[in-house]
């Protein structure tokens, strides 16, 4: 370990990502981060061999539907010694400008975690516009765990995706930007938005069915179900994200993004206009 490196572990959660997964841990380095970890829900690809061949890490995890899903499990049952984690997805690639700032930033800061920005890829290009991105996924250790959801299989999503991170204290930002990069093409990218979909609809269900349940929610959440359940959703996402969050700029890679992510919002208006109907006498 070198002297140089950060007080600061990096968890990668994954299931199935050997083609992502070697970009991600290149990206990285060895002189940057205390510890690299990455979490594996039993991939039946080459990924564990990858990690171990890239010097991380590998904790295997197996899902049993309830509460706690990986990020929270491996917080609570594989606590780092670090004062500080980074959650990383596979498909995410730190650049160098990302590092250095996340490296000037954490000595000393009054901040509990800090949100990330991120680049968006899509069909191998390099997004301008058409859907900012930013998440809490670097934190103080001991400091935030994701919101607690109950469910009972609602999909195959073992990972906290939307579960939104609950943090007492100030949050700070890093500007440079992580480039989001998918390299297991668009079949991969439907299935994981189907995946996504269905989750969502049930969350929205159980809500709906619980009086109360949505006051903890943030503004961005707030918004985001109320176009969910309008019948123009969908509708509303598209003429945003092309128009008004500059998705034009990328020509017709951008239109095709911007009908994919309208689309998966309204996949998700259907699920749960069929749960809402299972449900009815």
């Amino acid at each position: 370990m070198s002297k140089e490196t950060l007080d600061l572990t990096i968890a990668i959660p994954v299931r199935n990502e050997e083609r992502n997964l070697a970009v991600c841990l290149q990206a990285i380095g060895t002189d940057f981060a205390q510890r690299v970890v990455v979490i594996d829900s039993v991939s039946t690809d080459a990924t564990a061999a990858v990690a171990a061949a890239h010097g991380a890490d590998v904790i295997s995890f197996h899902w049993n539907g309830h509460f706690p899903k990986k990020r929270n499990w491996f917080l609570r049952q594989h606590t780092p010694s670090t004062e500080w984690v980074l959650f990383l997805d596979a498909d995410e690639i730190l650049s160098p400008a990302v590092k250095r700032e996340i490296a000037a930033a954490l000595p000393g800061t009054p901040h509990k975690g800090f949100l990330l920005s991120y680049t968006n890829y899509f069909l191998g290009r390099r997004l301008r516009g058409g859907y900012p991105l930013r998440k809490l996924a670097l934190f103080r250790v001991g400091e935030v765990e994701y919101e607690r959801i109950e469910e009972d299989h609602w999909s195959q999503c073992d990972m906290e995706v939307h579960e939104h991170p609950i943090v007492s204290g100030s949050v700070g930002l890093i500007r440079s930007r992580i480039n989001h990069r998918d390299l297991r093409g668009i079949d991969a990218y439907m299935r994981k938005h189907s995946e996504y979909a269905a989750w969502e609809a049930h969350r929205l269900f159980s809500h709906r069915q619980q009086s109360g349940s949505t006051a903890s929610w943030k503004p961005h959440q707030r918004l985001k179900y109320r176009l969910i359940t309008s019948p123009w959703g969908g509708l509303a996402f598209f003429f945003g994200s092309f128009f008004l969050m500059g998705g034009w700029r990328d020509g017709g890679t951008g239109f095709a993004f911007c009908l994919f992510k309208a689309g998966y919002f309204t996949q998700i208006a259907c699920r749960l206009r069929e749960l809402e109907q299972a449900a009815s006498p």
